[in-house]
Formats: C-alpha cells, structure tokens, sequence
C-alpha cells in the first residue's frame, strides 16, 4: 500500500508522514508520533556565522520541500561541505528521522565518481541536518536555461556520466527517487555528479519504485537536454504528473532535427508508461548510449567537407616536410 500526496502526487509508503518530494504532511497530526518540542538554533545563519560549533556558513545553495540546502566550511576538517538542514515540522516526526537514517546508511554505501557522498545525519539543539560532499559547479536545470539545448555530444557525455552513477547505486540497492536537473552538478571540468541521495530509498523497500524509475527520470533529463524543453506543460504539478501517468511525449527529433534517429529511440524507450518496456536497468541503457556516440563522432567525420579534409591533408604534409626538414638539417 501507498499514500498519494496531496500536493505533488507522489506515491508515498502508508507509514511515511511526510513526503519524501515536497515534503507536505500526509497524515493528520493526531496520527503522528512527535518528539520533543523543537528549539530552533538561536544564532542566525547567515554568511560568517558558525553552525554546530564546527560549520562556518558561506552560502546558501538552495531551497527545496526538505529544508535549506547550505555551503559551509567544516572547521574541524578544514574542508568545504553541504549541510541540508532539515526542516522542524519534518523532524519533529520519529519515523521521518528513522527513514532518514536508514537511507542514509544505504546512501552511503555509494563509491562512485558520479555520485555525491553522503555523510552523516546529525542534530544540533534540535535541529536535524545531513552533511554532503560539497561539488563546485552548476547544475544542469541552470545550465539547460542557461544554453538553451545541449550539443548532442555534450547531452550524451552527460547522460554517460549519470548512468555510471546510477549503475553503481543500483548495484548496492539504492534508488534514487528524485532524479532531476537541479539534482545534477556539472563541474568545473564539465563532469557530472549525482546529488541528494539521502532521500533515496531501498530498492528492497516495495515494488512500486525501483531503478526503472530513475530510468524514466533520467529519459526526462535527457529530453530537456536534447530539446531545451520538457516534455510536459501544465499550469501546476497535478496537470503535469496526469500527462506523465497518461500522454506520450512528442518525439524529440520534431523539436530538435540535429537528433540522430537513435537517440530519440533512446529517449521514448527510458519514458515508456509501462515499465517492463523500458529500460530494465542503467547498464543497459548505458551501452545504447555509447553506441551512438560512437555513430556521431563517425558521422561528423563523414560529413566534413572536401575542401576542409583536404585542408587537414595540406596542413599534415606540411607537417611532415618540416619535420623532415629539421631532421635533415640537425
């Protein structure tokens, strides 16, 4: 059994209290077990202030259903980390914060370069927090409203990246449930790593979510990169998660023709309604995705034109003249 949330539409487990998405309630107060009142951290946290007696404050990073995302410097390490601070309303719920620290414990089970650590869950004077590796960058939703579509070179690399991540977490039982661009961090180097794995649920957990799931996340992700669009518009979150449930996507080749034929299969594959024809696991999908970019690296190949291959050619001979020249000449 499962609890729909009221807001965002989740499907949530029947014991959860609050969504794991946006974090609404799910029950009414009566039926949810409370700890002690929580006491809200007196100093203010703003750029400078120290949190924890360890954490200096350097910026905020984000504002999400969970909490405040923050940049700090742990003093004790001398080493830049995220700090999710989880919000009171959430934490004053026992099983939220027992669910917490139980994905924390597969989360961290991750080792991968495409993938974010997860520290540890800790409570300073009542206020619970999840402290992150903290990866410098941009993440992809900005980076998407930023250029607009991705090159299909570019999109693909990214896509790689993330698959070899998932791969991973799969691999040891996770799944990450909330897949999406702003979960995504391209570095400064254009790498990419996966974020927020402390929301991540066991695989083992139920039925209804598994690593298809993430599949079609990541089939979502890779549509905007593609095209510089969703796949789906409504007016709130409700219209939109019904034509998830229910509409086909337009094929991305109509949006964006420089798509090769393949890859928009790709896509559609990772964004079937029923399970059992996507995807069935990020290995797999992984594979497809190289062959295409081995198909697209020939094909720009192919594609030059006469005068530029012969110009390459020019450019090699001379090349080789002039180091035989100075072969001769030494």
């Amino acid at each position: 059994m499962s609890i729909n949330c009221p807001k965002c539409k989740s499907a949530n487990p029947e014991s959860a209290s609050f969504c794991a998405d946006c974090g609404t309630q799910l029950h009414s107060s009566k039926d949810i077990e409370f700890t002690e009142t929580v006491e809200a951290p007196k100093e203010e946290l703003t750029t400078g202030s120290t949190f924890a007696g360890r954490y200096q404050i350097i910026e905020e990073l984000g504002k999400g259903g969970m909490g405040r995302v923050l940049r700090a410097l742990d003093k004790k390490l001398n080493e830049e980390v995220a700090l999710k601070l989880i919000k009171p309303e959430i934490a004053k719920d026992k099983k939220t914060i027992e669910r917490f620290k139980n994905e924390l414990k597969m989360a961290r089970k991750i080792s991968h370069r495409n993938v974010g650590r997860m520290y540890e869950l800790m409570e300073e004077r009542g206020t619970h927090f999840i402290t992150m590796e903290y990866v410098p960058g941009q993440d992809l939703k900005g980076l998407i409203r930023q250029t607009g579509q991705l090159t299909i070179g570019k999109a693909l690399s990214i896509a790689k990246e993330i698959c070899e991540g998932l791969e991973e977490a799969h691999r040891v039982g996770v799944v990450h449930r909330d897949l999406k661009p702003s979960n995504i961090i391209i570095d400064r180097e254009g790498n990419a790593s996966i974020l927020d794995f402390g929301i991540a649920r066991s695989i083992k957990e139920g039925k209804e979510t598994d690593q298809r799931s993430d599949i079609y996340s990541l089939g979502v992700i890779l549509y905007e990169m593609a095209t510089g669009q969703t796949p789906f518009k409504g007016d709130t979150a409700f219209t939109i998660g019904v034509k998830h449930k229910s509409e086909r996507p337009k094929d991305p080749k109509e949006l964006n023709a420089q798509i090769p034929e393949d890859f928009s299969q790709v896509i559609l594959r990772c964004m079937e309604k029923d399970k059992e024809c996507r995807y069935q696991s990020a290995g797999e999908l992984l594979a497809d995705l190289e062959k295409i970019e081995k198909e697209t690296s020939k094909s720009i190949l192919t594609d030059r034109k006469p005068e530029q291959t012969e110009s390459l050619k020019q450019k090699n001979e001379s090349g080789r003249t002039l180091s035989l020249f100075f072969l001769l000449w030494i």
